[in-house]
């Protein structure tokens, strides 16, 4: 009964905002949606089914008529804190909570956040798959559904992806276990600078908000310094540091609590490639680890593993040569990973489109050690083959479409043909979903030709 007849404002027209709000309308809540953009042609069908259940929707504003006397405004991920409508609530003494944490208050059942830069949607769709070897766990938050969704569905664990947008507006939430996969500097016009933007995900780790268990990555520092603030045991991944910790050892992955040592799964059976991948894979050990997972489980679990769609994602071979959909790799910083992936192999890396004029001396410096040929495409492809060039890379194909590059490195015939194009992809796609399509449907329509 205690949403009965309570107000509640829902920022944002999004998934997540109309996952909270059909959650609090099924429990008696008064529910008003108020959406800053102008309503879309797409909006039309989710529209009526939330006017159908006697929601209030908005757009193109928020009014005070909305606003006033909410009991509680529930906010979708992305929406700064120093906005003019989180100005308003506050000046009201509306108390902002996120989705995540309006799901967290609303069930006895345990989140394992998993948090960082990079390699959130990795980790939470490989501990979900694990973890769904013994109970019933399922991927939500930023991958995944909104946890609202989950909330009447018979689960066992949330496994929840979680930015530091939803963090920020998470003040009570306390997840059992908390991942921290990398810090690297990001959304800094949001937070308003980097510090800020560790802080808000550093919040689960730390009292009064600690989880029971963390789990931080042993090769970066600011983590490591974490540790000793973390309310929580630690276990650190990627390091043989202390009792508790993963680490890799003899071309295996090895797992150690309380000093005892175990062996999971040998780096030759893991489906994911790249050292990036294999922080991920510990990760996910560590939580299944604590969760009580055997480790026959575990490794099997692992190795029937489907990589999340376009993060690195081996999918196709044509004769010798294995296909690789890099395609969420949308600046260079996610493409230094995806190339220092591969060593000692001949590899065609397809790379390009919309620039953001980021520094290319790193990627440069990847492509000369681990990539022999370089075909790049799109709007950067002048810029990027400039820059390669002056770093001494010589051997560059330019194509004009996708196609084109696929039928060129098709014919060099090389032991990889990686897509990660450095590169945003509204020259050409709508984003990178709709270029890694077109990149797999070719590359699979050239197998059926043969």
């Amino acid at each position: 009964m205690k949403w009965f007849d309570k107000k509640v404002l829902v920022l944002g027209f999004s998934k997540s905002g109309i996952s909270a709000a059909k959650y609090l309308n099924s429990v008696g809540a008064d529910v008003y949606i108020t959406e800053y953009r102008e309503q879309k042609e797409d909006d039309s069908i989710k529209l009526k089914e939330i006017l159908e259940l006697g929601i209030n929707v908005e757009f193109g504003g928020h009014s005070d008529e909305f606003i006033k006397d909410s009991y509680v405004a529930v906010t979708s991920p992305g929406i700064p804190p120093k906005s003019e409508i989180m100005s308003r609530l506050k000046a009201e003494n509306i108390n902002i909570i996120s989705e995540v944490e309006l799901a967290f208050n609303e069930t006895s059942k345990p989140f394992i956040a998993i948090t960082g830069t990079n390699g959130k949607t990795t980790t939470t769709a490989l501990t979900a798959h694990i973890l769904s070897s013994e109970y019933i766990a399922e991927p939500c938050g930023n991958y995944g559904v909104p946890p609202c969704d989950l909330l009447n569905e018979k689960i066992d664990y949330f496994v929840c992806e979680c930015s530091s947008f939803q963090l920020e507006y998470s003040p009570a939430f306390t997840p059992q276990i908390a991942v921290f996969t990398n810090l690297t500097p990001d959304h800094i016009d949001w937070h308003g600078g980097v510090e800020n933007y560790f802080k808000a995900k550093a919040r689960i780790f730390k009292k009064p908000q600690a989880a029971a268990f963390a789990v931080l990555n042993a090769k970066d520092e600011k983590l490591v310094q974490l540790a000793e603030e973390c309310g929580g045991t630690v276990f650190f991944f990627d390091g043989e540091i202390g009792e508790n910790c993963c680490y890799i050892k003899d071309d295996a992955i090895f797992f150690k609590r309380n000093n005892k040592e175990e062996k999971i799964i040998t780096l030759e059976d893991c489906p994911l490639i790249g050292n990036h991948n294999y922080q991920n894979v510990m990760c996910s050990v560590i939580v299944a680890k604590l969760e009580g997972i055997s480790n026959e489980h575990i490794r099997e679990s692992i190795m029937s593993f489907k990589v999340p769609e376009h993060r690195l994602e081996k999918f196709a071979q044509i004769g010798k040569t294995i296909f690789y959909n890099d395609s969420k790799a949308t600046n260079p910083e996610a493409s230094l990973v995806a190339i220092n992936s591969f060593n000692n192999c001949d590899v065609a890396l397809i790379a390009g489109g919309r620039d953001k004029n980021t520094d290319l001396k790193e990627f440069c410096d990847a492509a000369n050690e681990h990539i022999k040929t370089v075909i790049l495409i799109g709007e950067a492809a002048d810029r990027f083959e400039e820059n390669l060039k002056t770093n001494g890379f010589e051997n560059i194909i330019r194509e004009e479409t996708m196609q084109s590059a696929i039928d060129k490195s098709i014919e060099l015939n090389p032991d990889v043909v990686l897509l990660s194009p450095a590169c945003a992809s509204f020259d050409m796609f709508t984003g990178y979903e709709e270029r890694g399509r077109v990149f797999k449907e070719y590359v699979l329509s050239k197998i059926n030709e043969a």
